[in-house]
C-alpha cells in the first residue's frame, strides 16, 4: 500500500493537548493515526530554517520546519491571512495585497517542496491542505517530483468575480492545475472553482469532473469533511459526569444553555450573534433569567489589527448586554476568550439546549457536526446554523438562518428554545444520518481512493 504524505501549514505535534488542535488538525489526527504516514509542515516556531525535525509516534512520522521572521511576516501573516483568508471568505474590503507578500508566499511553498522532496518515496501519495499551500504541487513538479499529489481546500472557494479581485489570480489557478486532484467542502465551492477555470483561465470542464487548463488535465470533486461521529458521541456521554460539566450544570441553576464555540475571527459572525441574543431578550422577555448564552472564542492572530478590533467589539457587546439585563443571580452572557479541551466541550455541547453556529461564510464548520453528535438521543438540543456554513448542505434539519439577519437569528433561537421534544428528536435523527455516513475516516478514505485512481496528466 502506498504511503500517504500529509502536508499542511501547521503540524500538530503528537504531544499537543486536545485544546491546541483545530478543525483541520482534529480531522487529520483522527484519520492519519489509523493508517499511518508522514505529516510535514511548519512547526509553528519562528527561527532559522534548517533541515526538518523528524520524530515518530505510533504509525505517524512528523517532519516540521521553522520559518524565518520574514517568511512568517510575508507568507503567513501577510499573503495567507491578510490576502487569501478575507478573499476566500468574501470579505474583499478587508483584502490587503502586497507583491512582496505574494513573493514570500511562493518562496515558502518552494522551501517546503525543497525540504519535502528528500523525504518522499517513489510510490508516496502527497496530500496538501488549505489555502497556504496552493502552489506546493507546482513547486514539487519543478523539482521533478511525479508522485500523485492532491489538494484539499478547507475554506470556501470564491466565485470568479470575487477571485479576480486578486492580482495574481491566474498564477494561483495555474498552480492548482499542477495537482492531480483538487477537493472542496461543498458543491457550491466546486462550481465556483469550475467557473473560475472556465471564465478566468479559459479551461474546459468535463462531465466526469475532469478539468483541462494550463496544459494539464486533472480532476476536482466534493469531499465533505466529517468527524469521528461515534467517538465524539461517546466522549460527550462520558463527559456528563466530568467535574467541568457538573460545575457548568450546577452554575446554570436549571436555566437553558445556548452555546457557541468559534475561533475569534471576523468570518464567524460573532457580533451579529451577540446582537441576535440581545434581540431575543428584547422581544421575548420570558427568557430573562431563564436562559444563558456561553460563547467560547479563543483568541487568534493577535498581531492582525482586525482581530484586535473584533475582540474589543465583542467585549463591549457582552458588557452592554450584561449591564442591561443581568440580575444579582444571573449573567446573560458568559464570554470565554480561551480554548477548552475537546472532552470538556463535548460535555458542554450535550448540556446545551441550543447550538448557535452562524458564520458569515465557512468552509465546513465541524463545531456544528460535533454539537449534533454530542446530543442525548432521548432529549437532544437544537442546532441553529448559518446557510453559509458548508455543513448546511448536510444538516438540512437544523434551523437554517441568514447570519446577516439579526431578527431571523433571534426568531430561530426562540423557536429552538420552545421546540417540543418530539420535533427535536426528529430533527436530530435526520442530521445524524449524514454524520454517521460522512465521518472523518470516510472523508479520508474517499479522497485517498480518488487520488489513487488512474488519470492522464
Amino acid at each position: 500500500m502506498a504511503r500517504l504524505v500529509i502536508v499542511s501549514n501547521r503540524v500538530t505535534p503528537p504531544r499537543a493537548r486536545p485544546a491546541e488542535a483545530g478543525g483541520l488538525a482534529v480531522a487529520m489526527r483522527d484519520a492519519l493515526r489509523a493508517r499511518g504516514g508522514l505529516w510535514f509542515g511548519w512547526s509553528g516556531e519562528v527561527g532559522e530554517t534548517a533541515a526538518p525535525k523528524v520524530e515518530t509516534s505510533g504509525r505517524v512520522t512528523y517532519a516540521t520546519v521553522d520559518l524565518s521572521q520574514a517568511d512568517y511576516d510575508e507568507y503567513y501573516s501577510g499573503f495567507a491571512n491578510s490576502t487569501l483568508w478575507p478573499l476566500f471568505h468574501y470579505r474583499v474590503g478587508l483584502l490587503e495585497f502586497s507583491r512582496a507578500h505574494f513573493e514570500g508566499y511562493l518562496r515558502v511553498n518552494a522551501l517546503f517542496a525543497r525540504l519535502l522532496q528528500p523525504l518522499l518515496r517513489a510510490d508516496d501519495r502527497v496530500w496538501a491542505h488549505d489555502y497556504h499551500l496552493m502552489p506546493l504541487a507546482a513547486e514539487l513538479r519543478r523539482l521533478g517530483v511525479t508522485n500523485r499529489t492532491g489538494f484539499f481546500l478547507h475554506t470556501p472557494f470564491p466565485v470568479a468575480r470575487v477571485l479576480e479581485a486578486l492580482p495574481p489570480c491566474h498564477e494561483l489557478l495555474a498552480a492548482l492545475s499542477a495537482y492531480d486532484l483538487v477537493g472542496f467542502q461543498t458543491s457550491s465551492d466546486l462550481r465556483a472553482f469550475q467557473d473560475c477555470m472556465m471564465n478566468l483561465a479559459g479551461g474546459a470542464v468535463g462531465t466526469d469532473g475532469t478539468i483541462e487548463a494550463f496544459g494539464r488535465r486533472f480532476r476536482a470533486g466534493v469531499f465533505p469533511v466529517g468527524i469521528n461521529t461515534p467517538g465524539f458521541a461517546d466522549m460527550a456521554k462520558e463527559a456528563m459526569t466530568s467535574p467541568e460539566t457538573v460545575r457548568l450544570k450546577d452554575s446554570m441553576g436549571g436555566r437553558k444553555l445556548i452555546i457557541g464555540v468559534d475561533r475569534l475571527d471576523y468570518s464567524k459572525g460573532l457580533p451579529n450573534r451577540f446582537l441576535a441574543y440581545e434581540r431575543l431578550l428584547e422581544r421575548w422577555p420570558q427568557y430573562k433569567a431563564s436562559v444563558t448564552y456561553l460563547q467560547v472564542a479563543p483568541r487568534t492572530r493577535g498581531d492582525v489589527t482586525q482581530y484586535r478590533m473584533l475582540r474589543q467589539e465583542l467585549e463591549r457587546a457582552a458588557g452592554r448586554i450584561n449591564s442591561r439585563y443581568a440580575e444579582f443571580d444571573w449573567t446573560p452572557v458568559r464570554y470565554l476568550g480561551r480554548s477548552l479541551a475537546r472532552g470538556v466541550l463535548a460535555g458542554f455541547y450535550r448540556t446545551a439546549r441550543v447550538g448557535l453556529v452562524t458564520p458569515l461564510r465557512d468552509g465546513m464548520n465541524l463545531v456544528a457536526k460535533e454539537y449534533v453528535a454530542a446530543q442525548d438521543p432521548e432529549d437532544p438540543g437544537v442546532l441553529v446554523l448559518s446557510r453559509f456554513a458548508g455543513a448546511a448542505e448536510e444538516l438540512e434539519a437544523a434551523l437554517i438562518v441568514n447570519p446577516f439577519d439579526i431578527d431571523a437569528i433571534a426568531e430561530a433561537l426562540n423557536q429552538a428554545l420552545a421546540m417540543p421534544a418530539d420535533e427535536r428528536r426528529i430533527r436530530w435523527e435526520a442530521m445524524m444520518a449524514p454524520l454517521s455516513r460522512n465521518t472523518a475516516q470516510a472523508w479520508y478514505d474517499q479522497f485517498v481512493a480518488s487520488l489513487g485512481a488512474n488519470q492522464p496528466h
